[in-house]
């Protein structure tokens, strides 16, 4: 399971309006008939139009400022295992959707009118997706760039020599573009990972749109705070704040595992991860403890997700190179860093 908390901004300032967020998220359905299309939904609603979600999320701003979050985006995506387990992934995801919200409620430490908040509290619209594609910031685009720089610049020689402006050996260059096409480490269907590229397999997963200001457009519920459970004393009264990501994060794991009979292996805990960045010593020592079966599908799991594994599995504690910590450390960090959680 990976998923972010993220403020919409646009430059230095934030999205005024959730149009061009949900426009994008509408692409996928460019192309397809009415009965084809994933529509918008909510806790009760389905089928709701893009107009109705930007005009629903743009009328819910009172107060808040031009350099305040209007809406955030959540995303969850959970692996390629956990979607395994899913009988219909349009229907399940939207299942576990809804149950996720409630998750999401209960991790605020807030209060409305002397109550707790509960899920009839916030405006949210969901959208479930099923194609990715490669983008700058995966691990694969990453480490065929130096395979990409050098066809580049070949396919510029070779223009160059075509329109006269230099002269060289066409044929030459382009055997070479051909053998750097096939050394590339990733590949896909035969061909060289580029960024734009669409990823094969199932690739479902969950946008939420969910408004900053509760449904009466009156009380400010941010996921974004920096407080997690706490009171503060404001005008002689005693106020809860703060909203709890490591709470979220947890219960959303175990929310996945209850609704879908999901056994989830220690490397893809979010606790895992986040020993695995404060403390690696830990993390390894409770791999290396785990079933020889759980353990050898742990690594794969690390593997898959794109971080440098070390070459073999170490017998003790003591093996494991610090270097090693360092390298595997510096890409778990940008998830937690990012307030994202997965393998």
């Amino acid at each position: 399971m990976y998923i972010t908390i993220t403020p919409q901004k646009l430059g230095n300032n934030y999205s005024q309006s959730s149009a061009d967020f949900v426009g994008y998220l509408e692409k996928e359905n460019q192309g397809f008939e009415q009965h084809d299309m994933e529509h918008f939904f909510n806790q009760y609603g389905d089928e709701i139009s893009a107009e109705e979600v930007v005009k629903e999320i743009d009328g819910n701003t009172a107060k808040l400022k031009k350099k305040e979050p209007k809406f955030y985006s959540i995303t969850v995506s959970p692996s390629k295992y956990e979607l395994r387990k899913l009988q219909n992934s349009s229907q399940d995801l939207k299942t576990y959707t809804r149950e996720l919200m409630k998750d999401y409620v209960a991790s605020f430490n807030r209060e409305i009118n002397g109550r707790p908040i509960t899920i009839d509290d916030i405006k949210y619209y969901a959208k479930i997706e099923h194609q990715r594609t490669f983008k700058g910031t995966d691990f694969q685009i990453k480490e065929n760039q130096p395979f990409a720089t050098k066809i580049l610049q070949l396919k510029t020689d070779i223009r160059n020599i075509q329109e006269g402006r230099t002269e060289g050996n066409i044929k030459k260059m382009k055997k070479e573009i051909a053998k750097l096409e096939r050394q590339a480490p990733h590949q896909q269907n035969g061909k060289r990972i580029v960024q734009g590229m669409r990823k094969d397999g199932d690739q479902s997963h969950i946008h939420i749109i969910v408004s900053r200001k509760d449904v009466s457009n009156s009380a400010s519920l941010s996921p974004g705070s920096k407080h997690k459970a706490s009171e503060v004393e404001m005008h002689g009264k005693n106020i809860k704040r703060g909203f709890d990501r490591d709470k979220f994060f947890e219960r959303a794991e175990k929310t996945f595992d209850k609704t879908f009979g999901y056994k989830r292996n220690f490397a893809e805990t979010y606790k895992a991860r986040k020993d695995f960045v404060k403390n690696p010593n830990l993390y390894f020592a409770a791999l290396m403890k785990l079933p020889a079966n759980e353990k050898a599908l742990a690594f794969k799991m690390i593997t898959k997700s794109g971080l440098p594994i070390i070459p073999s599995i170490p017998v003790s504690q003591a093996q494991i190179a610090l270097r090693v910590f360092k390298r595997l450390r510096r890409g778990a960090e940008v998830a937690i860093k990012s307030s994202s959680i997965g393998i």
